[in-house]
């Protein structure tokens, strides 16, 4: 049986770098034959978490009315999760986090995740994306049975479109064929 591959792409430029990176993955993963979507998070009306727990008294629900309650269900119902970013000032993008941010109001009925990260960068130093990293870790490691499965790290790529001649390119397409059918 297919998978049920989510890529959450975080890249406020439609086609850039990292956009076009989840493009790739999605590309391997569908010729896989798995059941892949892409959103882009940044097409999405998703406002922050405003701590207030509404959630915690409404089964999950957030008084919030927005985009995030049908990105919730499928983030719920996917077998995969690919969290993709650019590195802003070495962490995620606003507009991602918003989203992991917003995830508090069903986080414990997250089950048995795999996560694939993908991310871009303008400098290529040994530690430009290590913060980035362990923000996508961190929302992992807060969900039970989630398993890190590779990542991407597209560095010393700024301008849309550089990352087009980059090795990343190859290795998002043959990570996500990698994704083995249940």
């Amino acid at each position: 049986m297919a998978k049920k591959v989510l890529i959450l792409s975080g890249s406020p430029r439609k086609g850039g770098n990292s956009d076009t990176l989840c493009d790739q993955f999605m590309r391997g993963a569908q010729e896989a034959g798995n059941d892949v979507e892409k959103i882009f998070v940044a097409g999405k009306n998703i406002g922050y978490c405003r701590a207030c727990y509404y959630c915690k008294n409404h089964e999950g629900k957030c008084s919030i009315k927005d985009d995030m309650a049908e990105v919730l269900e499928k983030m719920l119902a996917a077998d995969v999760i690919v969290l993709s970013s650019p590195v802003y000032f070495y962490s995620i993008s606003a507009q991602l986090k918003a989203v992991i941010d917003r995830t508090v109001a069903r986080w414990l009925e997250f089950k048995d995740k795999e996560f694939y990260y993908i991310m871009t960068a303008a400098e290529d130093t040994d530690t430009v994306m290590d913060c980035t990293l362990e923000c996508f870790r961190g929302l992992a490691e807060c969900l039970e049975g989630s398993v890190e499965k590779g990542g991407i790290y597209g560095k010393g790529v700024y301008e849309k479109g550089e990352i087009l001649a980059h090795p990343a390119m190859q290795e998002a397409y043959e990570m996500g064929k990698s994704i083995k059918s249940i």
